[in-house]
């Protein structure tokens, strides 16, 4: 009679932390609209109060998630195939990520390519427009909308350019740091991945700057047409993402620092970090040629 061995599974028990990251995610989404609501209202600024809470409440959802898995990882709970159903898990989250900006940037795509002409006139719509909107012309960025609104472009140069740049360098930096953890290089470690993290809160006050010039010097803003639409959601989602990037990164900083945690043979929570932030940096170069440049 033959016996089969199998792999141990650890199955964790229930957790209250995928409900309070979800409280934290509802409290980031109704502030920032709430603040965006606001802006006009100097004396009514619940927003920026109930974003910050969501922003607290998401760090304290990283800690301690992330505490009770490192927690379970170095009591020896985890086995190889759980190791391998982490990076499945990861692997499916980044495509659901990406599925996700490629919603937003077919929303960009087809209000360039067939909603603008549409309303010009292509497409055998020559009557519809002359008679809507005869002295409407279709262009990119549409600085004018068929109603009538006007605002200004955020050219590709200047702020968009040093954050691009800004996020080039982090990756860099980040991949050294990634290959100085697999030689057990903490040293250097420690420094590239500190790096890192102070490139990508760069990145994210240079892109709030950014946001208050379009706001008060260019009249840029989410009720001016489809193009303040479409720039502000995939900015502002794109920055969301970089602000948890960031987070995470801080988090494997401190665990190195502090715990001295990961070796050379057994860094996967470094390794998924570092996967989630490259795919933050492609997902700009998108945008730095889709929404700021062309």
């Amino acid at each position: 009679m033959t016996t089969t061995t199998h792999e141990k599974y650890y199955v964790p028990h229930d957790s209250a932390w995928p409900i309070v990251g979800a409280l934290a995610l509802l409290l980031i989404g109704y502030g920032a609209a709430l603040w965006l609501s606001q802006l006009d209202q100097p004396d009514a600024r619940s927003g920026p109060w109930v974003l910050a809470a969501g922003v607290a409440l998401l760090v304290v959802t990283l800690f301690g998630w992330f505490g009770k898995v490192i927690d379970e990882s170095q009591r020896g709970l985890y086995s190889a195939q759980l190791d391998r159903s982490f990076r499945q898990c990861m692997s499916w989250f980044i495509f659901s990520e990406v599925m996700f900006f490629l919603a937003f940037f077919g929303a960009l795509f087809y209000a360039r390519m067939v909603s603008v002409p549409w309303l010009d006139g292509a497409s055998n719509n020559a009557m519809t427009a002359e008679i809507l909107w005869p002295d409407f012309e279709a262009a990119w960025p549409l600085l004018k909308s068929p109603g009538g609104t006007e605002t200004q472009a955020m050219p590709w140069s200047g702020l968009p350019l040093w954050n691009t740049l800004i996020l080039l360098a982090s990756s860099v930096t980040l991949q050294v740091a990634h290959v100085a953890i697999e030689q057990g290089n903490r040293l250097r470690l420690k420094l590239f991945l500190a790096i890192t993290v102070l490139l990508g809160v760069s990145f994210l006050f240079l892109q709030g700057y950014e946001y208050m010039h379009a706001y008060d010097d260019l009249g840029l803003r989410l009720d001016s047409g489809v193009y303040g639409n479409t720039f502000y959601l995939l900015t502002g989602f794109h920055g969301l993402h970089v602000t948890i990037g960031a987070l995470i990164l801080l988090v494997m900083l401190l665990r190195i620092v502090i715990k001295d945690h990961f070796t050379a043979e057994h860094h996967f929570g470094f390794q998924a970090a570092a996967w989630y932030w490259h795919f933050v940096d492609v997902v700009w170069l998108n945008l730095f040629i889709f929404v700021y440049v062309l």
